[in-house]
C-alpha cells in the first residue's frame, strides 16, 4: 500500500491506498462511514404532510383558526364552517407555490448527474460520484468532470479546464511532481491536484481521492457560500417597512374600535371577528417580491458578453500554410460537432476545416514531439511527411527559433526590418483584442521558416452593443468582469460600449481605495470585495458569474445572475436568478421584466391599500358614530379572501410597458409609497367610503337584508371598479385596452358572478344575509361605483400634463 495525503477540514493527514487495485469493497464501507458521501446536502426531505401542516404556523392563520374555534363554541357553525374554508384556501395555495418552488430546484440539480470511473478490487466500475471515499483510485479522460479532489500519480499531456473553480478560461496543464504546500491556498499552485467539478479538456491521467463532499476544495467555496448572509434587496427592506407600519397602525385602530364597540354594549365576539378578518384584509405579507431598481451590472466576459466560441479573426501571412501548421501541429479534436482539448486549438481545427485541410490531421504520422508548457509557450512536432517540424507558439518564442520568412512561397532571410513588421503587427491584433499565435516550418529546429501570425477571439454576441446601449441611456452603469488581459478587455470593452480599467492596479487596493476608485473602473476581476464597493456607494448590484469562485459573491450581490448552460450548480443555488441562454440581451429582457414587477407592485399596494383603508374607515366612522355595521363579518371575509384574491393577483401579471426599459433605475432611498401613490390611496379610499356610506344613508340605515345587501354589492363593485383604475399609474384604461391583461378580466368577471351567487343564489343568501336585487339597483351601483376610476383616470391627465411641464425625469444613478 502507498500512503497519500487526504484533506480533512482543510488539514492534511496520511491515508494508506492501493493505487493500481484499488480498496476492497469493506474498505470503502468503512471509510464511507467516517467520512460520509461524495456530495454537500445528504438531509432527507420533509414530508409533505409536515410541509403543509407547517403552513398553519403563521401567526393571522392561528388567529383565524381561535376564531373558528370560538365561533364552534357559540353554536355559529355557519361561520366556523366558512372561516375553515377561507383557511384551507390559503395554506393549500402556499403549499403549492412552496411546493413547486422546491421541485424546480431539485429538477435543477439534476441536469448533470456526476458518475465516474474508478478502480475497486482491481475492476474497472463506472460509478456515481457520490459514492467515491478518500483513497479511491479514480481515472480521467478527456471530457469527463474530476468527481473529487485527486492526486494524480499518473498523467499524459493532462490538461484540465478550471474555470469554474478559479474562473480562467486558460486550462492548467497538470503533472505527477510533488508540489510544495500552499499556504496562501493558491490553487494554480497546486499542478498535481485535479479539483472537483473541473473539465478534463485534453489527455488522461489516474490518481487518488484526497477529498470528497464538503473537505474538497469545491467544498471550502460552498461552506463559505452558505455563510455569507444574501442581502435583502432594497425592495424588500421597503415592503418589511411597509408592513410593519401598517401592522402597527391597523392593530392600534381595529384596538379602538373593539373597544369603543365594547363600550357601546356591542357582543365581543362579534366584535373580535370583524376586528381579526380587518386585519387579514389589512395583511401585507403577501406583497414582499423582488423588483427592480437596478444601477450596476457587473457582467462576465466570457460566454455573455462574447459567444465563448474561440475564432480565428485575423491572418498575417502570405499563403494558406498557416493553417496547415495549425492543423497537424495540435492535441485537440472536433468530434460530433463537441470540442475535445483547448479552445484555441479548437478555432485552428475550424480554420482548417473552412480550408478543406481538416484530413491533414490524420494523414501526418508523428515522429516526434515537443508538447506546449506554460513556461516555453510553443509546441512542435516532427512528422514523417515531408520530414519537417511544425511550429506554433507565442510570437517572441516562435521566431527565436527562424531565420527566413515565407514570402508568397519564396523564402526569404529574416530581416530587421521584416521583424519590426511582424512586431507592430503583433501590437495591432493585441490591441483589438486578439489572442495572437505564431507558425513556423522547416527541416531543423534553429532554423525555421517563419510562415505568419493569426489572431484568436471570442467574439461579441450579436445585439449586445445595442442592449447595453439601451441600458447606458437608462442609467445602468454596465462594468465588465474579466481575468483576460487588459487589451482584450479594452477591445471588448469598446465593441460593447463598455470602459476598462487594469485588474493589477485594482487587486492592490484595500476596500476603502476601492471604494473611491470603483465607479471609474470597468475590467476588474470578480470577487465579493468588489460588489460590496458597489453596494457601499449606494448601487444595488446585479452581478453576472458561472464558476465556483463566483458563488460567494453572487450571494453577496444584491441580485446574483447565474449562467443556466456553463455555470456550475453551487454558482445556480446562491443566485437569485438563472440566465438560461447566458445571453446579455436576456439579462436587459430581466431588468425590463423587473421594472415592470415593480410597476405591478405599486399598481397591487395601491389597490390593497385603497380598499383596506375603506374598508377600515367604513367599520370605525360605523362604530365610533354608534350606527349599525354596514358590513357584517361574513361580508368581510368575503371581500378579503374570495372578491380581492383574483383581481389583486391579476394585477400582478399586467403586461409590460414596452417602453420602462428606457425610463431610469428606481432610487433605492425612495418608498414604495410615495407621495402621488398615498393621494391617489387616500382619495380612492375617500370616493369608496363615502359612495357605501351614500347608499348605507339611502337605505335609512337599517340593518335589513336589503340594506346590507346594497352595501355589500356596492363596496365589492367599487373594488372592482378601482382594480380597473389601479392596472397602470400611467397609462389610460382605453390605452391599456381592456383585454391587454386577460388574467384580470377573467378574475373581474369570476368575481362578478361570485356576487351574483351570493345575491341570488338561496343557500348563499342564508350565509352572507342577502336578498335579491332589481336590474334597477345593479345599474344603479354601476353608475355609482364607477366614479373612482373615472376620478383616477382625471388625475392620470394631470399628472401627465405637469410632467410635460417639468421634463424628463431625473436620472438616479448619477445621483448615487
Amino acid at each position: 500500500e502507498t500512503m497519500v495525503p487526504v484533506l480533512t477540514s482543510r488539514k492534511a493527514s496520511e491515508l494508506p491506498a492501493e493505487l493500481q487495485l484499488g480498496l476492497t469493497q469493506d474498505e470503502v464501507v468503512r471509510r464511507r462511514a467516517y467520512h460520509g458521501w461524495n456530495e454537500f446536502d445528504i438531509s432527507e426531505d420533509e414530508p409533505l404532510w409536515k410541509k403543509y401542516i407547517s403552513q398553519f404556523k403563521d401567526p393571522l392563520i392561528l388567529l383565524l383558526l381561535a376564531s373558528a374555534v370560538i365561533s364552534v363554541l357559540m353554536h355559529q357553525f355557519d361561520d366556523a364552517i366558512s372561516i375553515t374554508v377561507a383557511i384551507i384556501i390559503v395554506v393549500t395555495v402556499a403549499f403549492v407555490q412552496e411546493y413547486r418552488s422546491e421541485k424546480s430546484l431539485e429538477e435543477l440539480g439534476k441536469l448533470v448527474p456526476p458518475t465516474c470511473h474508478c478502480i475497486r478490487e482491481g475492476n474497472l466500475e463506472h460509478l456515481l460520484a457520490r459514492d467515491l471515499v478518500p483513497g479511491d483510485t479514480v481515472c480521467l479522460s478527456v471530457g469527463e468532470r474530476v468527481p473529487a479532489d485527486v492526486r494524480l500519480f499518473e498523467a499524459t499531456d493532462l490538461c484540465v479546464d478550471e474555470s469554474s473553480l478559479t474562473g480562467e478560461t486558460t486550462p492548467c496543464s497538470k503533472s505527477t511532481s510533488p508540489q510544495p504546500a500552499a499556504t496562501n491556498g493558491d490553487i494554480a499552485s497546486r499542478s498535481n491536484i485535479a479539483f472537483m467539478g473541473t473539465l478534463v479538456r485534453c489527455g488522461k491521467a489516474k490518481g487518488i481521492v484526497i477529498g470528497t463532499g464538503e473537505n474538497s476544495e469545491f467544498g471550502e467555496v460552498f461552506k463559505m457560500m452558505q455563510a455569507e448572509e444574501a442581502p435583502k434587496t432594497p425592495l424588500q427592506k421597503s415592503m418589511d417597512l411597509l408592513g410593519k407600519q401598517l401592522s402597527l397602525y391597523s392593530f392600534g385602530i381595529i384596538g379602538v374600535i373593539m373597544l369603543v364597540g365594547w363600550l357601546q354594549g356591542k357582543r365581543i365576539l362579534d366584535m373580535f371577528t370583524i376586528a381579526l378578518r380587518l386585519y387579514k384584509r389589512l395583511d401585507v405579507k403577501s406583497m414582499k417580491t423582488c423588483g427592480c431598481c437596478c444601477t450596476v451590472i457587473c457582467s462576465d466576459k466570457t460566454g455573455t458578453l462574447t459567444k465563448n466560441e474561440m475564432t480565428v479573426a485575423q491572418l498575417f501571412t502570405s499563403d494558406g500554410l498557416h493553417a496547415e501548421v495549425g492543423c497537424v501541429c495540435n492535441d485537440s479534436v472536433i468530434r460530433n460537432h463537441a470540442l475535445l482539448g483547448r479552445p484555441t486549438e479548437g478555432a485552428l481545427i475550424a480554420l482548417a476545416m473552412k480550408m478543406g485541410l481538416e484530413s491533414l490531421q490524420h494523414e501526418y504520422v508523428r515522429l516526434e514531439e515537443h508538447p506546449f508548457t506554460s513556461e516555453q509557450k510553443w509546441m512542435a512536432v516532427r512528422c514523417d511527411k515531408p520530414g519537417v517540424y511544425f511550429m506554433k507558439g507565442a510570437y517572441e518564442q516562435v521566431i527565436r527559433f527562424c531565420s527566413s520568412y515565407n514570402s508568397r512561397g519564396t523564402e526569404l532571410p529574416l530581416t530587421h526590418q521584416q521583424r519590426e513588421l511582424y512586431q507592430q503587427q503583433l501590437s495591432y491584433m493585441g490591441s483589438a483584442g486578439l489572442r495572437v499565435l505564431a507558425f513556423a516550418s522547416g527541416a531543423e529546429m534553429g532554423n525555421l521558416t517563419f510562415l505568419g501570425l493569426v489572431g484568436i477571439i471570442d467574439p461579441p454576441r450579436s445585439g449586445v452593443k445595442e442592449a447595453v446601449g439601451t441600458l447606458i441611456s437608462s442609467g445602468v452603469a454596465v462594468k465588465m468582469i474579466t481575468g483576460d488581459s487588459q487589451e482584450t478587455a479594452v477591445s471588448i470593452g469598446q465593441i460593447n460600449k463598455t470602459e476598462s480599467g487594469s485588474s493589477e492596479e485594482v487587486d492592490q487596493l484595500d476596500l476603502q481605495q476601492l471604494s473611491q476608485i470603483v465607479p471609474r473602473v470597468r475590467h476588474t476581476h470578480k470577487n465579493t470585495h468588489r460588489g460590496h464597493s458597489l453596494q457601499n456607494l449606494g448601487a444595488v448590484v446585479a452581478m453576472t458569474g458561472d464558476g465556483v469562485n463566483d458563488a460567494v459573491a453572487l450571494k453577496a450581490a444584491d441580485i446574483g445572475v447565474a449562467m443556466g448552460q456553463t455555470g456550475t450548480d453551487v454558482c445556480k443555488e446562491a443566485a437569485d436568478m438563472i440566465l438560461v441562454d447566458d445571453d446579455f440581451q436576456t439579462i436587459m429582457s430581466a431588468i425590463e421584466e423587473g421594472k415592470g414587477i415593480y410597476n405591478n407592485i405599486k399598481n397591487f399596494v395601491r389597490f390593497q391599500l385603497s380598499t383596506s383603508i375603506a374598508a377600515l374607515a367604513l367599520i370605525s366612522l360605523a362604530t365610533l358614530m354608534n350606527f349599525p355595521n354596514p358590513l357584517n363579518a361574513m361580508q368581510i371575509l368575503w371581500i378579503n379572501i374570495i372578491m380581492d384574491g383574483p383581481p389583486a393577483q391579476s394585477l400582478g401579471v399586467e403586461p409590460v410597458d414596452q417602453d420602462v426599459i428606457r425610463k431610469p433605475p428606481r432610487n433605492v432611498r425612495d418608498s414604495i409609497l410615495t407621495r402621488s401613490l398615498i393621494v391617489k390611496v387616500l382619495l380612492s379610499a375617500l370616493i369608496i367610503v363615502c359612495g357605501t356610506l351614500f347608499v348605507f344613508w339611502r337605505e335609512d340605515n337599517m340593518i335589513t337584508p336589503r340594506d346590507t345587501t346594497m352595501t355589500f354589492t356596492c363596496f365589492v363593485f367599487f373594488d372592482m371598479f378601482n382594480a380597473l383604475s389601479s392596472r397602470s399609474q400611467t397609462r389610460m384604461v382605453h390605452e391599456m385596452g381592456l383585454c391587454s391583461n386577460r388574467t384580470f378580466c377573467y378574475a373581474v368577471l369570476a368575481s362578478i358572478m361570485g356576487q351574483l351567487l351570493v345575491i341570488y343564489f338561496p343557500p348563499l343568501q342564508n350565509i352572507f344575509q342577502t336578498e335579491s336585487l332589481s336590474i334597477f339597483d345593479l345599474l344603479f351601483l354601476v353608475g355609482l361605483t364607477s366614479s373612482v376610476c373615472m376620478v383616477s383616470e382625471a388625475i392620470k391627465l394631470v399628472e401627465r400634463w405637469r410632467g410635460g411641464q417639468k421634463g424628463p425625469p431625473t436620472d438616479y444613478f448619477h445621483e448615487v
